[in-house]
């Protein structure tokens, strides 16, 4: 039952590029695929993340607060190397266990954001594993679950709508502070949007440029709003960061990157989808 449980999410999260209905709508979610410690198959699990910047992402072994490990966290002792799917992008990835302090610091984030996490803690009678996920670079394009060009662009973009809108209602919840993990969600979105906007100035557009000339004005535009938005994002780093930092003055930012982030993506989509797409 609970393999054909999880098959369904595996299954909607696939279909729908990491977008899933019901309980789990909204939600962080990856598919986890890791080699069985003893059979050498591959198994893939969907679990919750937190975004941890730096080119990983961290996952909790709660296992709803079963007092074993999960044999997923079972297998990626024996097997570090692992397999992410988000929906959009499918990457490598080397896991390792936190320990020490730092497992303490990233589960007291988690808990912070959500403390259903201290209540699988308490019911589980076992330190709950914290793990990290380190993308592992790969020469050439990312792996995007795309049939084209035009729809990665499309879904590459939604990725950062969905971060944006999580972001925004995690602030309206969370009152007169600024939690250290919304802290961190932040600060990884900032940094997604100046890697995507600096492969864009540096491989597409110049792509672009040279094989339909006719886009310059179209490509100079959205130069300079990367410029424009690049601007916004440092502000929000800035709101987010120092040791007391102002939930009002965040949320301020967050909904000023949000509108002119969204006119950027709207037009980049209706400028040069169908120019990707083109055959």
């Amino acid at each position: 039952m609970h393999h054909d449980f999880n098959q369904k999410i595996i299954d909607e999260f696939r279909a729908r590029h990491g977008r899933l209905s019901g309980f789990f709508e909204g939600a962080r979610l990856i598919l986890l695929t890791t080699t069985g410690a003893r059979t050498g198959t591959p198994h893939t699990t969907p679990v919750g993340y937190l975004p941890d910047g730096g080119g990983r992402i961290l996952v909790i072994a709660s296992a709803g607060g079963s007092p074993r490990h999960p044999d997923w966290y079972r297998n990626l002792l024996v097997h570090p190397e692992v397999t992410v799917e988000s929906g959009v992008f499918t990457y490598r990835a080397r896991a390792e266990a936190l320990v020490g302090e730092e497992r303490d610091r990233a589960f007291a984030r988690a808990v912070e954001t959500d403390p259903g996490w201290q209540a699988y803690q308490e019911k589980a009678g076992r330190m709950i594993p914290v793990v990290a996920l380190h993308e592992i670079a790969q020469s050439g394009p990312p792996d995007i679950a795309a049939d084209s060009p035009g729809e990665a662009i499309r879904l590459v973009h939604d990725v950062f709508r969905r971060e944006l809108a999580l972001i925004r209602a995690e602030m309206a919840d969370g009152g007169t502070t600024l939690g250290a993990q919304l802290r961190v969600n932040c600060l990884t979105l900032c940094q997604g949007l100046h890697n995507h906007h600096t492969g864009e100035d540096t491989a597409l557009f110049p792509f672009l440029a040279d094989r339909h000339p006719h886009l310059a004005p179209t490509l100079e535009r959205l130069r300079k709003e990367h410029t424009r938005i690049s601007v916004l994002v440092a502000e929000l780093r800035q709101a987010v960061s120092g040791e007391h930092p102002d939930p009002a003055a965040a949320r301020a930012e967050v909904d000023r990157l949000t509108a002119e982030l969204e006119s950027h993506l709207t037009y980049e989509e209706e400028q040069l989808v169908a120019v990707l797409d083109a055959r």
